[in-house]
């Protein structure tokens, strides 16, 4: 059993997890989707909660992007990520709200607040986890978005690998070369330090090493005609020709929107207001 969770707890493990999560190797039924489409879907659910106060609306909306990650089948990994910040979240503004002598109603603004956060981070998990550097890049060019912001996005997603590869690489460099501590300490918490340390100075030896795979990239697309390629217009007609919207876009979107109203429409009835 040891064995087993520090496998699943290992720098491997995260590398695969966040490979899988920049290339939406998982499915789901957002990657089944148009592009053009899943970002509608992503800018209809991070905007509407900012439109209200009400915690039921709130509420609602909260579900509405919990149920969506299940359905965009998000990795362990991120939601683990989600689920911790938001929890401290809560922790923190809960007790900053006491010591400062918060009343009912400030508890109230803070799980507005704390709900709009998190409906919006639920959004974004789905939504960009099920898009792959490819139909991101495809759905801004399709919303006339530059060329150059496009390629940017499709570019990082694509470094993902490259900077993740590099960083366990010099990490267990530092690792082989650094005696561990003579005391493990309560919990480990020595061991914790080490590693943290070794963590941040692993960053330096990744900025060099990704400050020369930029300059090879950036020749080789200029030798292939990027820059000319870029203004084509024909060029990028031929590249959007594969865009198209479905019926399962466009029973996702109804769907959505019914939801939505359907949130507003319990806030009518069971009104918690900030």
């Amino acid at each position: 059993m040891a064995r087993v969770h520090h496998d699943v707890l290992s720098v491997e493990w995260i590398k695969l997890e966040l490979i899988r999560t920049a290339y939406s190797t998982r499915g789901g039924l957002f990657a089944a989707m148009d592009p053009r489409a899943v970002v509608i879907w992503y800018i209809l659910l991070a905007i509407v909660p900012w439109f209200t106060h009400n915690i039921t609306v709130l509420a609602c909306l909260f579900a509405i992007g919990t149920v969506s990650i299940f359905l965009a089948r998000v990795g362990p990994l991120i939601l683990g990520l989600f689920v911790l910040g938001m929890g401290t979240e809560v922790v923190y503004l809960s007790i900053a709200a006491w010591l400062f002598g918060g009343n009912i109603e400030t508890l109230i603004a803070l799980a507005a607040l704390n709900l709009k956060l998190g409906v919006v981070a639920l959004a974004s998990m789905a939504a960009f986890v099920s898009l792959d550097p490819e139909k991101l890049s495809d759905a801004l060019l399709a919303f006339r978005a530059p060329q150059m912001l496009a390629f940017g996005v499709s570019y990082g997603y694509r470094m993902l690998p490259i900077l993740i590869e590099e960083f366990s690489t010099v990490f267990e460099g530092y690792r082989l070369r650094t005696a561990p501590p003579a005391k493990k300490g309560l919990l480990g918490w020595r061991v914790a330090a080490q590693w943290a340390v070794l963590a941040v100075l692993s960053f330096y030896p990744i900025f060099l090493n990704t400050a020369a795979s930029v300059r090879t990239t950036v020749e080789a697309l200029e030798t292939r005609g990027f820059t000319h390629g870029a203004a084509n217009a024909h060029g990028c007609r031929i590249r959007l020709a594969k865009l198209r919207i479905g019926l399962l876009d466009v029973v996702v979107l109804t769907v959505t929107v019914l939801a939505v109203a359907a949130a507003f429409a319990a806030g009518s009835i069971w009104p918690v207001y900030r």
